[in-house]
């Protein structure tokens, strides 16, 4: 078949390696969207080596940038790399699939396990992650952050947000590093650069008509509903554009889908509440909140199909903005003067990182004696023994189970 890739020929070799790659991390990734970097980074740079550190901060730093869930476009892009345009319907299918089909099985009722936020296993998960995430971060420093300016960039990031949260403080810390970044920072040497390189060969065509698309669906879905009536596509309309307009992803999209679910009298408030529950308890990103709740339309589709459309509706601005951007990045981002002011972004990822790393991470994942003996176990495991992170994450699940 043609692939994206200039009209190669390929085959479904590389689409199944990601979707097999992905699929175990939608099974074990917990602990939300930074967490998830950090998986990413102990799959793909440091065990596969399918990019180098530089390229995932610069991806990392892209996705910080653009509307919707950041692990999960990080992920698209990594499988358009690796397989065109099917290893990324792969990378997200794999990634999303899990906690998906987790979160349609309690909206169908699979609620008779009750409240299991606290059980031990999740606890253990919640520690895990913690270490997962403090791997990553020294690692990205050691090498995105290792001079007195870069460091500086960095802690001026977490300082920012960590006294002054919210998504907005997030967005304006980023774009105040690039600007550091351009001011007092050289642009990598070519020793920098020795490692592997991210590269999408899609034709700007692809990504000129991806963003035509975008502005198209977010510009004409609201206007057709409300002529056509159709519930349907009043359903993919309110997906679509919770998709579209919310920066940074996870938690920040909940206010977003209770106003346009619970306030429209689409989903009612104790089940809306009862599905948040369950998500925090499941794997993956926390956008496949969105089959729970269109499992549970009180209006138009429901069950399977309403969750189906719910999803796919919520991260298809996510797939159409990675296409559309990724084929004139890698040319933007050699670019010398681009490259100083990604080196600033690149520190403040460091520094983003390492604030989520106390908040939320560390403060959900270690709340007594115990639980930080899990942590330390599993980042041991990690650095020292170099187990790989799927290994450590089941691992601290058992020891949670056991100790907590």
């Amino acid at each position: 078949m043609l692939s994206a890739e200039g009209g190669r020929r390929t085959d479904f070799g590389a689409p199944l390696l990601v979707l097999l790659v992905f699929l175990r991390l939608g099974c074990t990734s917990f602990g939300g969207p930074v967490a998830h970097l950090g998986y990413f980074r102990a799959e793909f740079v440091e065990r596969r080596r399918w990019l180098g550190d530089r390229a995932y901060a610069d991806l990392v730093a892209l996705c910080q940038f653009l509307p919707g869930p950041a692990s999960s476009q990080v992920g698209m892009a990594i499988g358009l790399q690796r397989a065109g345009i099917l290893g990324l319907v792969a990378a997200w299918l794999g990634f999303t699939l899990p906690s998906a089909v987790l979160l349609f099985g309690f909206a169908l009722g699979v609620s008779t396990l009750g409240d299991v936020s606290q059980a031990g296993w999740v606890l253990g998960l919640k520690a895990a992650a913690v270490a997962v995430v403090g791997h990553a971060v020294l690692g990205m420093a050691k090498s995105l952050t290792p001079d007195a300016r870069r460091a500086t960039i960095a802690v001026g990031v977490l300082t920012v947000v960590l006294l002054v949260p919210g998504p907005l403080t997030m967005f304006g810390a980023m774009a105040l590093a690039g600007i550091a970044g351009f001011f007092v920072c050289r642009s990598p040497s070519t020793t920098e650069n020795d490692e592997p390189r991210f590269r999408v060969r899609l034709r700007p065509a692809v990504g000129w008509l991806s963003l035509a698309v975008f502005v198209m669906l977010l510009a004409g879905l609201p206007i057709f509903a409300v002529f056509t009536g159709n519930a349907t596509v009043g359903l993919i309309d309110t997906f679509y554009r919770a998709g579209s307009f919310v920066f940074g992803g996870g938690h920040v999209v909940l206010p977003l889908l209770q106003a346009e679910t619970v306030q429209t009298g689409l989903v009612e408030p104790g089940a809306f509440l009862a599905g948040y529950g369950a998500a925090q308890a499941v794997p993956g990103p926390l956008f496949t909140f969105a089959a729970f709740l269109g499992a549970v339309t009180t209006g138009g589709p429901s069950g399977l199909l309403g969750a189906s459309i719910a999803l796919l509706a919520i991260f298809l601005p996510s797939a159409l903005l990675v296409m559309g951007v990724l084929p004139f990045w890698e040319r933007l981002r050699r670019a010398p003067r681009v490259q100083r002011v990604l080196t600033g972004v690149n520190s403040g990822v460091v520094g983003l990182l390492a604030a989520a790393l106390y908040d939320p991470v560390f403060t959900a994942g270690v709340t007594n004696a115990a639980s930080l003996v899990v942590a330390a176990l599993a980042f041991v495991a990690l650095t020292s023994w170099k187990t790989p992170a799927w290994a450590v994450v089941l691992g601290a699940a058992g020891a949670g189970a056991l100790l907590l």
